[in-house]
């Protein structure tokens, strides 16, 4: 059923989701997990666009006293998760997926819980191949899954433990 505001909706709801264009990189679909009480961290997620290469370098929030470019990836039955201190390459053109069980950014010692259905900020640093800088600040819904995807532990990973066994 259709009305005479769902153009207005979707795109207020496709701004809401974090989506913006930055002189070189586009952001779009970003999220960050809710947490619980007394959880200290958590990931936030997009898929970002370089118009030309770039690296994504770093990210700074206020809601975080650290965050991080990390990598999570198995490694035979471990789950390891490492920061990048080189960044994440973003190759021209090509849109490169922050999400659950891959890259993504990290937000450790979380000053406050993240809870659904709010916005935290998020700034993002990023060199291009020149080697000049610049940062983003995209503000990122409060989610407890992927928007679209279905609620609660589906894609879900724990970003309180690194190198942690694999569940069988």
């Amino acid at each position: 059923m259709h009305s005479k505001f769902s153009l207005p909706i979707v795109l207020a709801a496709t701004l809401w989701t974090g989506q913006a264009l930055a002189q070189n990189v586009e952001v779009k679909d970003a999220w960050a997990r809710a947490t619980v009480q007394g959880q200290k961290a958590s990931g936030a997620f997009m898929t970002l666009t370089a118009k030309a290469d770039t690296n994504l370098v770093g990210a700074a929030s206020s809601v975080a006293g650290v965050a991080q470019v990390h990598e999570m990836k198995m490694d035979g039955n471990t789950m390891q998760m490492r920061a990048l201190p080189e960044g994440l390459r973003l190759p021209a053109g090509k849109a490169v997926a922050l999400k659950p069980g891959s890259f993504h950014l990290m937000l450790m010692d979380l000053k406050v819980p993240l809870q659904k259905d709010t916005t935290i900020p998020v700034t993002l640093r990023f060199k291009d191949a020149k080697g000049v800088e610049s940062m983003l600040e995209i503000k990122v819904p409060v989610a407890t899954g992927a928007p679209g995807a279905p609620s609660g532990d589906a894609g879900a990973h724990q970003h309180g433990m690194h190198d942690a066994p694999a569940k069988p």
